[in-house]
């Protein structure tokens, strides 16, 4: 059954961005945040649809990305009359603050386009395209999921935009105890990773591995849908130590955690590649969207934290 969102009354004034975010559960949540770059608002259910809203099918599966499969005879709200042109981004949720300031960005430069933002796993996310979900532009954590989605769909102006670091997060009190990769075998230490299937989870056990501290996995209590979970789990004190993306504490939440460097000699250089699904219903606004993510940009992905594309 669809649930409709609506923007609540109190959030109605001025510009807004709508966010589709993949909750841990597997359930979607949608964000209201406003495009000057404010503090989000979740959506609250409506009845009726205003200005702007998004129609969210809820399904008790994990492969689901919310708005963006419609079912029969329900459509989102039209682009307002000045933004005849709309396109949406797919990206890796490591990518989620830097894409919406980015997105921000490039509205304020081209006024006629509307950027809807999603976000997930990159395994997730390849999966719904795979599955007819509509995209124009996806950037996933590694370059992987880009491959698979284009043995099917047509890309153009593929490339490498930015790549990220793993560092451990640690929760309040833990540093005694760990100190370093060698630490998190310890007993009693619990360690929190992202899932095998998505990039993160893949480089933390990497990183283990180079180290020499896979029997580290043996502490592994959860293993999370995404690198915002991890993050989480640490932020709630319901892990000790995980791993995330060095982005993932340059500032938010994550920036309060005590952290630790992984030396570069152990540590996994991510890439992220972003490309245009040129089958896609607004190829030449992506193309630019692209376009300017790896050119003007790269400033707004260097202060997330992000590096330079090699």
């Amino acid at each position: 059954m669809a649930a409709q969102y609506a923007l609540p009354a109190r959030f109605a004034e001025g510009p807004t961005r709508t966010v589709i975010l993949l909750t841990r559960e597997g359930f979607p949540e949608t964000l209201i945040r406003p495009v000057d770059g404010g503090p989000g608002r979740h959506a609250a259910p409506a009845r009726q649809g205003g200005a702007t809203h998004v129609i969210v099918k809820r399904l008790r599966v994990p492969l689901f990305l919310a708005a963006l499969a419609f079912p029969a005879g329900c459509r989102p709200a039209p682009p307002p009359a000045d933004r005849p042109d709309t396109i949406t981004v797919l990206a890796a949720a490591s990518l989620r603050e830097a894409f919406t300031d980015l997105a921000a960005d490039f509205e304020k430069r081209e006024p006629s386009v509307r950027v809807i933002l999603g976000f997930g796993p990159s395994d997730l996310l390849a999966t719904q395209i795979l599955e007819g979900a509509p995209a124009d532009v996806f950037a996933p954590a590694h370059p992987r999921w880009l491959d698979l989605v284009g043995q099917r769909r047509a890309m153009t102006d593929r490339g490498v935009m930015a790549r990220n670091a793993m560092v451990i997060v640690l929760a309040d009190g833990v540093r005694e105890r760990v100190r370093g990769l060698e630490d998190l075998d310890r007993p009693g230490v619990r360690l929190v990773l992202a899932a095998r299937s998505v990039p993160a989870g893949e480089y933390a056990e990497a990183v283990l591995a180079r180290a020499g501290a896979a029997g580290a996995m043996a502490n592994v209590v959860s293993r999370e849908l995404d690198v915002k979970g991890v993050l989480q789990k640490v932020l709630l004190g319901e892990a000790d130590a995980g791993f995330v993306y060095r982005t993932d504490v340059t500032s938010g939440p994550g920036a309060r955690l005590d952290r630790i460097d992984i030396p570069e000699r152990l540590n996994v250089q991510a890439e992220y590649p972003i490309a245009v699904l040129s089958d896609g219903p607004s190829a030449d606004p992506a193309r630019r969207f692209v376009l300017f993510v790896r050119g003007d940009g790269q400033a707004r992905l260097r202060a997330a934290g992000f590096l330079p594309p090699i």
